[in-house]
């Protein structure tokens, strides 16, 4: 059976969101370096910004990847803005863990961009964790290409 992208519930993103806040906030204090408290302050502030009205927020693509009656992993868009009025931005992509290694999160991206070619959307970015190797090498595959870049060293403070 082949992947297929449905329109994500309400029922649906409620159950995701702590598995998604807990992530980034292990995320954002292994990577910057953040407190626990503030990391998790500071994910669901922004979530909350970014999906003021959950699945029903306008503007953005929150899809359910799925194979056959089986979730296999979702992905979440925002379709440009007046501040990116030409590129639509991945914010999570996720393939659950007992459906990994199946390029699942690669035909989901695929299907993501078909239909923002729908929508005339002419440009898609992501932002992804230097350390994240595997998915570094999916977004490469599929033709990202680094457009700006970070870098972060760790000082010890005196003392």
């Amino acid at each position: 059976m082949e992947l297929t992208l449905t329109p994500m519930t309400a029922p649906e993103l409620a159950r995701l969101l702590g598995a998604l806040e807990q992530g980034y906030a292990e995320d954002l204090v292994a990577h910057r370096g953040m407190t626990p408290e503030a990391a998790r302050e500071r994910t669901v502030a922004q979530i909350g910004e970014l999906l003021p009205a959950g699945a029903d927020t306008e503007g953005v693509l929150l899809r359910m990847g799925r194979v056959g009656d089986t979730e296999v992993g979702w992905i979440w868009v925002t379709l440009p803005t007046a501040a990116a009025p030409n590129q639509a931005w991945i914010h999570n992509i996720e393939v659950h863990e007992e459906h990994r290694g199946r390029g699942y999160a690669r035909r989901m991206i695929q299907l993501i961009e078909a239909e923002l070619a729908q929508l005339g959307v002419p440009e898609l970015g992501l932002n992804v964790f230097g350390t994240n190797t595997v998915a570094l090498g999916l977004y490469r595959s599929l033709g990202f290409e680094v457009t700006s870049q970070q870098m972060a060293k760790r000082v010890t403070p005196a003392g």
